[in-house]
């Protein structure tokens, strides 16, 4: 089971499946690519785009092309010297329509807890009327029947229940009973879909009502799931997987190590965010990440600190929001944690009350105060999951964890309520051995604490705050972007003494922008007073095309710097990127509450603003005012990410300049004739004509490089002396020198005199050819014609 030295990640669906991906390997291949990284391929709901909606672990997606498709792709590969990697989702199964298509959901819902499946789907089937909670219905149940939209189907093999498009067995012995009698008999509730947010009984992925979590911790669903996917891995089909969410898992641990037996152990990422200088559990089975921790170190790099603080103050003059990110974090999280996640505080809070009625001395602690406590503590608990283990004292950094949420929760409820606060911490942070409530309470809460940073940071936080907007990125710091070099050295050191053959990326199917958009926008902390001055020209500009309903400050000032980091786009991406924007920040209208007028006069707003030539010409001229700085960083970031340590992914598309936003945009088709046809003459001696085609040199000479020299890739790393800061560089092994450029806006006048000491050898910048010898040499002469270099020793 060979570790990849790189990957490529492709998008499947229906418009692109696997023999779309084998008609690509050439030019994979020749970029200097080890292994196709595929998005997952088992059979998910009809016309879906991603792949995450799962509904028959036993079958290769048809709609991709189906399993003869598929192993002509593997075939292909491996004749092609490369390997191939899938993306699987143990956490969750969809809930499609008709639920026919997912049969173990279909088993549930006919015979409930007696079904073969019962123990497939985390039901509470302890409700009153022990049924699984079906939240379909467009508004409530007697309006529906009331208007005929409810029928019963007896017409074919077996009697149906049907709702417009949704179809649902009924339970044996029930089909005889008048309609409302036969639905109050079912093993479901047929129930309005806002329901779901008081009173559902399923676990879910995050608040998403029609995926509904998989207890995969159970060892036959392990193995009846995973039964194909181990089958691919021993063929030789297969050679690595990334497993997706898993926090959501009851044990991630003992999750990893099944994988690794059934798979006899091959390369396996996880799709884990880490917050702060937060690591990967050292206990662990796997690789590493998919690379989002590396992804804020290489972006970082390229922030100017002081410049990000002045960036803060103009964001606060312009949307008249809050300085301060935390108290923005706080908020948002609280507002997820009482609305759409209160179904899980609720289950939560049962179960805390269970336990606190068994035991005597803990009856006093009320329901309603076991609620309160537990809503502070997810809201102050600060990272994914703690990874504590039943029956097994919590790890230090799980306690110190809780202990600053539990500090936090005190200081924002009454002292009366501070008790219950430490029971709950308390029942966070250990379940003694045997004690079966209180280990599902330990698993339940780290369940929970992943959905309400993902809901709350990235999809609600991150929308409402934005200095640089480049920096609200998953797993990032929107109020601490920049890294230092030392910071980074010291993270890249670790890496490779810990996770040396994890993954590093820049852009995935779930970043809320492509990494040149990224790129472009960093440049904006090396000139914010400028950068104000040009918003305010604009604002100026614009203000005849404003509606008294809106956009807001907020949402205009959002509006301006995607318009610098994507130009140029036309009104349809940017007004689906704004629709997307405003509904996530749910502020002034919502997904579940939209508010037309609001949506209508944003839309409006972007639209009259790109009408507008004379206004279109200055953003034109402030993009091409950015565009040597954005060079440099384009350049710059795809160098570091793709030589530090760790296994290199490439978004599809990416070895060109994509400016592409959040998805669905950033799943667009990729143009694979043009990248294949500029690699053809890159690889014949033409000279790059573009930024696309420096991007592309960077790209493929340093897969390439990483390709033939895999020794060069697994020794040591350590830093590369400079004269200036500007200057950014590391060597591996001895055998590989990486040379950029950083903050070139905040650099007075060109390289000047400042040098680089390459170490003792011969040493060819394998991007342009040219030959050096060891010692110091003036940057300039180094890096010259691009802002970067790659040398390895002849």
């Amino acid at each position: 089971m060979l570790t990849p030295s790189s990957t490529y990640r492709l998008q499947l669906h229906a418009g692109f499946g696997f023999a779309d991906a084998e008609g690509v390997l050439d030019h994979l291949a020749a970029l200097g690519i080890s292994h196709l990284y595929l998005s997952p391929v088992l059979a998910a709901v009809p016309g879906s785009m991603h792949g995450y909606d799962v509904v028959d672990h036993d079958r290769l997606s048809e709609e991709l092309g189906g399993a003869e498709a598929f192993h002509s792709l593997a075939e292909a590969a491996r004749a092609a010297g490369m390997g191939i990697v899938l993306d699987i989702v143990p956490n969750h199964m969809a809930l499609p329509t008709p639920a026919t298509l997912n049969a173990p959901l279909w088993s549930v819902l006919r015979d409930g807890p007696l079904s073969p499946y019962a123990e497939w789907f985390d039901v509470d089937w302890t409700v009153p009327d022990r049924t699984m909670l079906m939240p379909l219905l467009g508004r409530r149940i007697g309006e529906c029947l009331d208007d005929g939209e409810i029928v019963l189907d007896t017409s074919g093999q077996e009697p149906l229940v049907r709702y417009f498009d949704h179809v649902l067995p009924v339970r044996p012995g029930t089909e005889h009973l008048p309609l409302e009698e036969l639905l109050d008999r079912q093993w479901y509730r047929l129930a309005y879909w806002r329901v779901a947010d008081e009173e559902l009984n399923y676990r879910r992925f995050f608040d998403i009502d029609t995926l509904a979590a998989v207890r995969v911790e159970n060892p036959a669903v392990f193995t009846e799931s995973h039964y194909l996917i181990g089958a691919l891995v021993r063929e030789g089909q297969v050679s690595g997987l990334r497993v997706d969410h898993p926090d959501g898992l009851a044990d991630p641990v003992d999750y990893l190590t099944r994988l690794q037996q059934l798979t006899g152990g091959c390369w396996v990422v996880v799709e884990k965010i880490l917050i702060g200088e937060e690591e990967l559990p050292a206990d662990w089975p796997c690789a590493g990440t998919t690379g989002y921790d590396a992804l804020r170190r290489v972006g970082g790099l390229f922030v100017d600190p002081a410049g990000f603080a002045a960036l803060v103050d103009v964001h606060t003059r312009m949307t008249g929001g809050e300085a301060d990110f935390a108290t923005v974090v706080e908020a948002a999280k609280r507002q997820i944690v009482t609305t759409s996640l209160y179904a899980e505080v609720e289950r939560l809070s049962g179960l805390a009350a269970d336990i606190c009625q068994d035991h005597l001395r803990l009856r006093d602690h009320t329901r309603r105060g076991l609620a309160e406590a537990i809503t502070e503590l997810l809201v102050g608990c600060e990272v994914y999951r703690t990874y504590v283990v039943p029956g097994h004292p919590a790890p230090a950094e799980a306690v110190a964890v809780l202990d600053r949420a539990a500090a936090a929760a005190r200081s924002r409820l009454p002292e009366e309520r501070h008790a219950t606060v430490d029971l709950i911490r308390e029942f966070a942070s250990y379940a003694p051995p045997g004690d079966v409530r209180r280990k599902e309470f330990v698993v339940r809460f780290q369940q929970t604490t992943g959905p309400v940073m993902a809901k709350g940071v990235e999809d609600t936080a991150f929308y409402r705050w934005f200095p640089l907007s480049s920096a609200n990125e998953v797993g990032g710091e929107p109020d601490a972007p920049a890294v230092a070099p030392v910071t980074f050295h010291a993270y890249a050191t670790t890496m490779q003494r810990t996770r040396p053959t994890g993954m590093t990326t820049l852009s995935t199917h779930d970043t809320k922008r492509g990494e040149d958009v990224r790129a472009r926008l960093s440049v904006l902390a090396e000139l914010p007073e400028h950068w104000e001055r040009t918003v305010g020209e604009w604002r100026s500009a614009a203000a005849g095309h404003r509606r008294p309903a809106g956009p807001d400050p907020a949402t205009e000032y959002l509006m301006w710097q995607t318009l610098v980091g994507a130009w140029p786009l036309d009104a349809e991406r940017l007004t689906a990127y704004l629709h997307k924007a405003t509904r996530e920040a749910k502020l002034h209208t919502s997904w579940t509450s939209p508010n037309a007028d609001y949506d209508e006069a944003v839309d409006a707003f972007a639209r009259a603003v790109l009408a507008d030539s004379a206004l279109c010409g200055r953003v034109a001229a402030f993009v091409d005012e950015l565009a040597p700085a954005a060079r440099v960083v384009t350049l710059g970031q795809k160098l570091v990410q793709l030589t530090m340590p760790g296994v290199p992914d490439v978004y599809q598309g990416t070895e060109f300049t994509t400016l592409t936003l959040v998805d669905p945009d950033n799943r667009r088709p990729v143009d694979f004739d043009a990248r294949r046809a500029r690699l053809a003459a890159l690889d014949a001696g033409e000279p790059p004509a573009d930024l696309d085609d420096e991007k592309l040199l960077v790209t493929s000479r340093a897969l390439r490089l990483r390709r033939d020299h895999p020794d060069a890739f697994s020794g040591d790393y350590r830093p590369l002396p400079t004269s200036s800061p500007h200057l950014f560089g590391f060597v591996r092994a001895d055998q590989v020198v990486t040379l950029v450029t950083r903050l070139p806006r905040t650099w007075a006048g060109d390289h000047g005199e400042h040098t680089v000491d390459l170490p003792s050898g011969t040493w060819v910048d394998v991007l342009t050819g040219r030959q050096f010898a060891s010692g110091p040499h003036a940057a300039a002469k180094l890096l010259d014609p691009l802002p970067v270099a790659l040398f390895l020793r002849s």
